[in-house]
């Protein structure tokens, strides 16, 4: 039996997998803003759902910057009571099992590369806009190695300006997060994304996000990129058009011969579950 969770700022989803290919009707709750909290209704879940069955390992992501050897919360932006909390050493304990963590923007992209949008590329970059912005490379199937996590919402995009940035408590040189997210619009404009309608500034977005995919493609040469988040293919309103963005940024890559396979992303809120069952499988092939 497998255990798989998604820990978001908002929502906690725990799913669990008898087989390691399918997983069943996760339970979902709110995510507690106290870690000790966070750790109970976790493991109360994956108990309900395992009815009993030993846990062989479990997996899953968490939202902000992760060292996935310690499974520890480095910066979480919206769990504040979570930073520097054991995560990984606190769940192993309480299943009895191996548990792998990382950044549940990197889990997403997993699952989106593996059974999404991405499936049969073995070089897959998936990108989202959403509250933040973050992305992340796979490669036959397995996150691209690194330090720290991904953070591509964070690079430099205009170092004559400075503007606040979820990143930091002061000004920071230019970041896309600071622009063309959820969060930057309310900051920016005093409203929702979905209630602006001025498409200059749907036009604008669109021409950052292009430079953002730009420097993805240069960054990761992805033979795919996926790419999700509200800003993108949200419901409520209007999104930034994606169409536009990949016009802009026909005449912005120059190097290559040309651009990647751009595709929305296909598994809506379950991509970091789908994300969690690929790192188990991924994570003990590698034991094995």
């Amino acid at each position: 039996m497998y255990i798989l969770f998604d820990i978001g700022g908002t929502n906690i989803r725990v799913a669990a997998s008898p087989d390691g290919s399918t997983y069943g009707e996760p339970i979902t709750f709110s995510t507690p803003e106290k870690f000790d909290e966070g750790i109970e209704r976790i493991v109360d879940a994956a108990n309900i759902l395992r009815s009993g069955i030993a846990v062989s390992a479990s997996a899953g992501g968490v939202k902000g910057p992760v060292n996935p050897k310690e499974g520890v919360l480095l910066h979480p932006p919206n769990l504040p009571n979570w930073k520097d909390k054991p995560l990984k050493e606190r769940l192993e304990k309480e299943f009895s099992a191996p548990v792998f963590v990382d950044n549940d923007t990197a889990i997403v992209g997993l699952g989106e590369a593996v059974a999404g949008g991405g499936k049969g590329h073995a070089i897959v970059a998936y990108v989202t806009v959403s509250t933040g912005a973050n992305g992340v490379r796979i490669v036959d199937g397995k996150l691209d190695r690194n330090a720290y996590g991904f953070e591509i919402g964070h690079h430099i995009i205009n170092w004559n300006e400075k503007t606040q940035c979820t990143c930091s408590d002061t000004p920071t040189w230019q970041h896309p997060e600071a622009f063309i997210t959820g969060s930057a619009f309310e900051r920016r404009f005093v409203k929702k994304p979905y209630e602006i309608t001025d498409e200059k500034i749907w036009d604008e977005s669109a021409r950052i996000l292009a430079v953002v995919l730009h420097n993805v493609i240069m960054f990761w040469s992805p033979e795919c990129i996926v790419i999700g988040g509200s800003m993108i293919i949200g419901t409520n309103g209007p999104v930034i058009p994606l169409d536009r963005a990949q016009t802009y940024l026909q005449h912005m890559v120059t190097i290559f011969p040309k651009i990647p396979k751009i595709v929305p992303a296909e598994l809506g809120a379950f991509g970091g579950l789908h994300g969690a069952l690929a790192l188990i499988r991924s994570k003990l092939e590698e034991i094995v």
